[in-house]
């Protein structure tokens, strides 16, 4: 971007360039999200299909010893333990990370933007630092004394 800026690319085609860019990440960061959103989606079933299989093994060994038909019954419903814990502690999570980590990315990048076209308009260094400050959070804005 700073060197669009310097080669005198105007403005609005800075900004342009940044937007498409920006947008082209978004697209390939949800992408990547959504595989391990899915997969949350999915594990639940995946343990319900589970589930309903070890029943089936269970009623299948109706009238046997008592003490195996608990196991079977046992077996099936970690089938369903499994799925939940699946979707609920490792696959959602990772998603929900991608996003924040994307999110994150977005605000640098759009920070970027700002301060190259800021540079390229000719602000004064000091203006420029702080509206660049004001953009992060407040828990990571530099103090200054």
């Amino acid at each position: 971007m700073l060197r669009l800026a310097i080669d005198g690319t105007d403005p609005e085609t800075i900004r342009e360039i940044a937007d498409i860019e920006i947008n082209y990440i978004t697209e390939r960061h949800m992408a990547n999200a959504t595989v391990f959103q899915k997969m949350g989606g999915y594990a639940p079933t995946m343990g319900i299909i589970g589930t309903v299989m070890g029943l089936i093994s269970t009623l299948a060994n109706a009238g046997g010893d008592p003490n195996e038909l608990i196991h079977h019954i046992a077996s099936a419903f970690i089938a369903t333990l499994w799925g939940v814990f699946s979707a609920n502690i490792i696959w959602l999570p990772i998603a929900d990370r991608l996003k924040a980590i994307h999110a994150e990315e977005k605000v640098l990048l759009e920070i970027i933007v700002e301060g190259v076209l800021a540079i390229q308009a000719g602000e004064v260094p000091t203006i420029i630092k702080t509206k660049l400050y004001s953009m992060f959070p407040i828990s990571e804005q530099a103090i200054e004394i």
